[in-house]
């Protein structure tokens, strides 16, 4: 074997889920361009501590990843020179039901579901996850072949993350969205390629780096002064 053959480029993904939105009034808002709440520094600060320096940023096309960049940029991760914003990395577009009660329109769905709606089911008005996994897919692949070898952080939405993950999982779309993502959450998958051969390793997904530093910050707080029962 050559060593053209034994050289292995990783590129590693770093998925960031966008803060939480709080002004949806119990609602499905899918592609609806609402903004999210970024005020909880100490989520960002852990945020950022995990990260990686010099790598490439991308973020969806809606604001809320904006707002969630720039909160971690804010926590003291150095501000990169440039974001691109993709509309490839956008939530799925849910149509008609964008605006419907959230609980309500749950309910009338089959128990147990790990989406809104079969993954074919195409939204009146919008689109299917399919559709949603499709897009991210490819833009995944475009990007990964743009910067092989680099650190890319994406920051995205809870669909589109399960999308990527469900790629990473060998083209398994539903199988992604069985992962929880939860807001602010940090999922990493890392693409290897050598000689032709592709693969890709998942080393952690969801990952709430702020739990771990809180944890840590309460192990190492000074212990307070001893009390002396009496006797």
């Amino acid at each position: 074997m050559s060593n053209a053959d034994r050289k292995v480029v990783v590129t590693r993904w770093w998925w960031v889920r966008h803060a939480p939105v709080r002004s949806d009034g119990g609602n499905i808002y899918g592609q609806s361009d609402i903004a999210c709440d970024t005020s909880d520094r100490e989520v960002f600060e852990a945020v950022a501590k995990i990260l990686p320096r010099e790598a490439v940023w991308v973020a969806s096309n809606l604001q809320r990843t904006h707002q969630t960049a720039a909160a971690i940029w804010a926590a003291g991760f150095p501000k990169p020179a440039s974001m691109a914003k993709d509309a490839a990395f956008a939530e799925q577009h849910l149509g008609q039901w964008q605006g419907m009660n959230r609980a309500a329109f749950l309910a009338s769905r089959l128990p147990g579901s790990h989406w809104f709606a079969d993954i074919n089911e195409r939204v009146p008005g919008g689109e299917s996850f399919m559709d949603l996994y499709h897009r991210t897919k490819a833009a995944i692949e475009r990007l990964t072949a743009e910067y092989a070898g680099r650190d890319v952080i994406a920051v995205g939405h809870g669909g589109t993350i399960k999308a990527a993950v469900g790629f990473a999982l060998g083209g398994l779309a539903e199988q992604g969205l069985a992962f929880d993502i939860d807001n602010c959450s940090v999922t990493r998958l890392d693409h290897f390629v050598n000689a032709g051969r592709s693969n890709w390793r998942l080393p952690f997904v969801n990952q709430q780096p702020w739990i771990a530093d809180a944890r840590h910050k309460a192990m190492h707080q000074p212990a307070g002064p001893e009390v002396v029962k009496p006797a």
